[in-house]
């Protein structure tokens, strides 16, 4: 992949040149992609960087009206700059979505662990129960999503600028959000086909960036 990627929003709402444009970090992970679409879909301009291709300072300069950080095969402090991508963001108000990788950076960026799952869990649904507030407003629960993962934040390291909004059955952390600042992650794949309500998680995290630029 070149530096940078760029795709257009493809819903037949928003002109190009109106739509908000969310800066995709990949962490060399294939359901990027499936993300760019969901996004695309809702009406977002995507441009795609990967976790080694800008800096911190280079990322913030695009100015995007959201920052997403992709799922990934590795841990927090091994996927390039996204830790720190991830705490600059939230110092300006920038709108945050972590899925997987991006939400276990979320978790190290404000103070919390991440350890070892209690078990290695690769594409098994679970039932997701969870609190109704940022990406889970308006949405049922209990609901069903696709889990991807060997690496889980730790419940006991959690600082207080974070609260837990969805669990597994197992309760293992599947959502969490800062109390104070427009950042969130989940630790499922809203993506993956066997997903429910996966776009409206998208749809509803693109709002908050729209409402955030209209705001700024």
């Amino acid at each position: 992949m070149s530096l940078l990627s760029f795709v257009p929003a493809i819903t037949t709402g928003a002109a190009p040149d109106t739509a908000p444009r969310i800066l995709m970090i990949d962490n060399y992970d294939s359901f990027t992609w499936n993300l760019v679409h969901y996004l695309a879909e809702a009406g977002a301009s995507v441009e795609i960087a990967r976790n080694d291709a800008l800096s911190v300072d280079e990322a913030l300069a695009r100015r995007p009206a959201g920052l997403l950080v992709s799922p990934g095969p590795c841990t927090p402090g091994q996927a390039g700059m996204i830790v720190p991508l991830i705490r600059a963001a939230a110092e300006t108000g920038l709108p945050v979505l972590g899925v997987c990788l991006g939400h276990q950076a979320i978790a190290e960026a404000f103070g919390g662990r991440v350890i070892r799952a209690p078990r290695i869990v690769h594409g098994k649904t679970d039932m997701i129960a969870h609190d109704g507030s940022g990406v889970f407003a308006g949405l049922p629960s209990p609901l069903r999503a696709t889990r991807y993962h060997s690496l889980c934040v730790d419940p006991d390291s959690l600082p207080d600028c974070l609260r837990v909004t969805a669990t597994a059955t197992d309760g293992t952390i599947m959502g969490l959000t800062h109390r104070s600042l427009p950042v969130e992650g989940v630790q499922f794949h809203p993506e993956s086909i066997r997903s429910e309500h996966g776009h409206e998680m998208i749809a509803s995290f693109l709002r908050r960036c729209s409402n955030s630029t209209e705001a700024a």
